[in-house]
Order: structure tokens, then sequence, then C-alpha cells
């Protein structure tokens, strides 16, 4: 199935009439109605007379979907897009603005619904959105040739996605229109990255795609280890892909939280310890995530770079017997202790990992087509990599992989010599790909932590540096706040916009609001003693007209108050984090 064939509208005029919004393609033949009152949605011929007295109310690149929150329903709408780059012959883009436009535009606006909205508006503004009207980009090339042979039925970008992908299938799917697929423009999370680049004199395209997942989709501390159904955290696909000469090669990778169920809520400390969550079947769900795996990659070569001693080590020795239990064939364990290994700036101990990878990585190979659809070769495994959080750790041994894997499709291309590797090949080439793999580690941070990477040093420089060191410093302490005190509204976010949560019309009437919070006596009691003592002993300290017992009674005295306050803060940590509350976890709602 050539993509081209299934293309989506790309400019379009918005009409907004009392009634209905209605979507005319510039250029085409038909148009798409959407009743305002009666929500009913229909792809109709075009015809001169319908629009001959309207003027259109804006021009839009796309539609992106619809959903119903307390007041009304609402339209969701791409306004702007940003040129990335031009993939196997269609271009892709970067969204760069949308517009939530109500059903109803006088309806009561009550106090929860702009919540919702504001929610909204948190998941749109993640950066970065990628979409393209003629290339399937939720698909690696190796899935879209399969699509293509099992599905031959199949028309629209969205209905041959892979759905694992598409961030705004929900909304998308909320239209109930069956003859929309020409309309409907699928999202991808991640990064795209698309670079014209020459080596010994050849010119070929290396591109990068990141692809996050919708399954078990969440923030950082929030969103750990597996679910019942073997969908993990931060599952992440990214697709490394290279075009020369009327040929196309994609080798691709995974990423993804250890596959059974563990978590490490906020608790106000710094590093919350991670543990297996009791009475939970931690076989099942790792059985069946490998087993979807398998079905999805080949064999899977599982690469956990988390610390072997404390509480990751706890975590490790699990994920082990796990894999060892499961017993299946195509999945192999590799562990190697990135911090013990690497301690001193030690990075180049890397490569003892890339050596043992190495032998598998060849049996795997990469897929390789010719651009007339003459196939070369299959890729028939992956490296699913994770550390803790899956993203600092695992993004360097994934550029590493990557890097191996480039050097064998160029020598196999005839743009290296033989012998020859892609580092040594061309500077300007190197500083491109270490900017970008650094990049691909900053967005899939965000998007997951709040901040950019840690060690991205590393992938910029390929060494590790004290200024790098103070940066991750830096980024840890943003972790910290966000974590804590911020993630709790961008969980809900996601968990509104992806249809986890659906709104009742009757919420803060008839039922209970999920968005009411309410706080114990200590969320307001112990921050306020805290403050005033230490205002108090700020002042006793910096005033006094002399220094006597009783100011040392008065600063003593404030200074307990000090420790006795920070102390209840910390000791009822989970009461001061900022939860979320659409999807409370477990054990905030029943400390």
């Amino acid at each position: 199935m050539d993509s081209r064939e299934n293309a989506v509208y790309d400019d379009m005029n918005l009409y907004i009439t009392p009634e209905s919004f209605i979507i005319e393609p510039n250029g085409g033949a038909e148009v798409l109605v959407v009743g305002r009152h009666d929500k009913v949605t229909r792809v109709q011929p075009a015809s001169g007379g319908q629009l001959a007295n309207l003027r259109p109310t804006r021009r839009i690149c796309g539609v992106l979907g619809t959903i119903h929150l307390l007041s009304c329903d609402y339209l969701l709408v791409a306004t702007h897009r940003l040129f990335v780059g031009v993939l196997n012959g269609a271009v892709v883009w970067r969204l760069a603005g949308y517009d939530i436009i109500p059903y109803i535009p006088n309806a009561i606006q009550r106090k929860e619904n702009e919540t919702y909205l504001r929610l909204l508006r948190q998941t749109l503004d993640t950066k970065f959105f990628y979409f393209s009207y003629r290339y399937d980009l939720t698909n690696s090339l190796q899935r879209q040739r399969q699509v293509a042979q099992s599905r031959p039925e199949v028309s629209g970008l969205l209905q041959s996605a892979e759905q694992r992908f598409v961030w705004n299938g929900y909304v998308l799917r909320q239209f109930n229109c069956d003859k929309m697929e020409k309309f409907q423009l699928p999202l991808v999370l991640g990064f795209v990255s698309i670079n014209q680049v020459e080596i010994n004199g050849q010119t070929f395209f290396w591109s990068i795609i990141t692809r996050r997942s919708v399954q078990r989709a969440g923030t950082r501390l929030f969103c750990r280890g597996s679910d019942d159904k073997g969908h993990v955290a931060n599952f992440v696909e990214t697709e490394q892909i290279v075009e020369f000469n009327g040929q196309l090669t994609g080798f691709v990778q995974t990423r993804g939280s250890m596959p059974f169920h563990w978590h490490q809520l906020p608790n106000l400390r710094y590093k919350p310890r991670p543990v297996l969550v009791p009475g939970k079947d931690h076989l099942a769900a790792c059985s069946l995530h490998f087993k979807e795996q398998v079905g999805l990659y080949g064999n899977n070569v599982a690469v956990n770079l988390v610390d072997h001693k404390g509480a990751e080590g706890e975590l490790e020795a699990t994920y082990a017997r796990l894999v060892r239990e499961i017993g299946n064939p195509q999945v192999r364990y590799e562990s190697f202790d990135f911090h013990s290994e690497c301690r001193k700036m030690r990075w180049d101990r890397l490569n003892i990992l890339i050596d043992r990878l190495a032998h598998e990585q060849d049996q795997f190979g990469v897929y390789h087509v010719f651009d007339d659809g003459k196939l070369v070769s299959t890729q028939t495994g992956v490296f699913r990599t994770n550390c803790i959080d899956c993203l600092d750790r695992t993004n360097v041994v994934q550029s590493m992989l990557a890097r191996r894997s480039l050097t064998a499709v160029l020598q196999k291309l005839g743009v290296l010599h033989v012998g020859q590797r892609v580092e040594h090949a061309s500077a300007i080439f190197e500083s491109i790909f270490k900017g970008v793999w650094a990049d691909n580690a900053d967005l899939v941070s965000l998007q997951y932590s709040g901040t950019c990477a840690l060690k991205t040093d590393f992938t910029r420089t390929g060494k590790r540096t004290k200024a790098g060191a103070m940066q991750d410093g830096k980024n840890s302490l943003m972790r910290y706040y966000l974590n804590n005190f911020a993630d709790g509204q961008r969980q809900d976010s996601i968990d509104l916009f992806l249809g986890k949560h659906l709104v009742n019309d009757n919420e803060g009437g008839a039922v209970p609001s999920p968005l009411d919070s309410k706080r114990g006596w200590r969320f307001f009691t112990f921050p306020s003693v805290l403050l005033i003592a230490v205002a108090m002993f700020m002042i006793t300290m910096t005033y006094p007209a002399e220094f006597n017992t009783e100011n040392l009674l008065f600063m003593l005295f404030w200074g307990a108050m000090i420790a006795v306050s920070a102390t209840g803060i910390l000791h009822y940590g989970i009461e001061f984090v900022q939860w979320p509350r659409l999807f409370p976890p477990i054990s905030f709602r029943d400390p």
C-alpha cells in the first residue's frame, strides 16, 4: 500500500455557521459537515451553492478530533505547522498551532470545564507532535510493507496506522463517521529529524523517527512498570532510516519500563525507593509483554542498564528471574550495570556492552528494500533497552547501537569503503549524528520527565564533561520539583486527551467532581509553621541589639520549630505531592 494513495487533506477552509462546522479542502470534491447541535458528522459532495454566501472563518491544516467536556463538545483543528523535512518523497510537519472550538459558543462555562480545557491544552502544547499527509509516521518501513500485504483493502492513514502510536486516535474516533478518512490527521508524539548528508562524495538522507506509545502513557513517577495487559510505561520505538540511490533501510529499537508491576511514587524525597507492587502477578505481566513484543518485532534482547545494588538491584534481580521463568527462546536478557561499569567517567567501557550485543545485531540485520518494492532483507529482532527511567542511560546505548548499524548499512550501500567506520568518515556528519541523538534524548525526556535528558554531553561530544555533570544536576533538581509539585496535573491532561477519563455531565452536581481535591490539616499547618519559624529565626539572628541568653533561647526555639515542621513535611510527604485527580494512585487514595 502506497501512503500517497491514502493522502489526508492538507490546506482547508473552515466555515462556522450556527448549525454546523463545514470543512472544505482546497480543490477537493467533498466537504466534511459536523453538526453543532445533533453532533452528526457526514461527508458530502461539495456544491457551490452550499458555500456560495459564506466566507471562511479561518484556514486550517488538519482535523485533529472532537472531545466532550462539561459545557459542550469541542472541535480540535490544526492551524499552524512547521516544515521538518521530506521522507520517502512525502513532507513531514511539526504541529505548531491548534484551536479548540466549542460546538455551543455561549454555553454556560463552569469552573470545572475551564480546568478540563487547561488540561486539554497542556497535552496539545507538549513538544512535539508530528504528522504527514502522505507518509505513515506511526508505522516503521517494515510494518508499512506488512500492512500493505495483509490488509490491501485498507484506505486512509488512520485506518492503516499503528494505533499504539496515534496520540489523537481517541478524539478522532469520536466523530463516528466511516467515510471521513481523508479528513483524519494522525498525530505522533516523539521526535523526527530528517537530514540530507554527504559522505565520501555520496549524498543520502539519514532520518530518525521516535514514536511514543499511548498504552500506559504518563509521567515519570506516576507511570512505572507494567499493567495487567503487559503494556509498559514510557514505551518508545525509534527507527533509523537511510535513503540512498533508490533504496531504503530501516533499523528499529525499542525502550520501555521493566515489564512487571512496580512503582516509585513521589513522596518529597529526592529519590523515592522503587518497590514491587504486592499482590500482583508479575510473571503474567512480563509474559504478556514479551509475547506481544516477539509478535511485533521478532527476537528480543532485553538490555537492562539499572544498578545491580540497592533498590534498583532488587528490580534487576526480579527482571532476570522473570525472564528465566518465562523460558521464551526468542527472548534473551542482558544486564549491564551502567553506573558501576562507567564510574569515574569511564564511558569508553560501554564498548564492552556493544561487543556483547554485536553478534545478535549482525543476525537481526535491517529492513532493506528498493523503491520499486524489491525486498532485500528484513529486521528479524530488536534490542529492547531500559534503565530506571528509560531516558538517559537508555539513549546513550541506543545511539551506539544505531551508529554500529549505520556503519554496516552504509558499507553495504557503497557509501563507506570496506572497513571504514561512519564516525571517522565525515566530521560534519559525526556532529550531526551526535546532535540529533542528543535532541532525541531531550525530547523523549521532556515528554516523560518534564526536563531535558541527562548525560547528553556524552552523546553530543563523545565524552563526559564536568559542565555536563553540572547541567545534569540542574535538570535533576528541576525533575524533583516537577515530579512532586506539577506532574499530577500533567498526568490528568494525558488521561483526558487519550480518553482514559470520560467526562460525566453531572460532575460537580449529582456526582462529585474528580477535579475537587481536598487537603488535610497538615497540608496547611506544617508549611505555615515552617515559614513563620524561618522568618522568626532570621529576624532573631539578624536584628538583635546584642546577643544574650534570651536571643539564644529564641534562636534555639525557632530552630527547633524549623526542624519539627520540616521533619513533619518529609514524614507526611505524600500529602504535599500534587497527585493526579482523575486516577489517583491506590496508595494515595487509601494511605
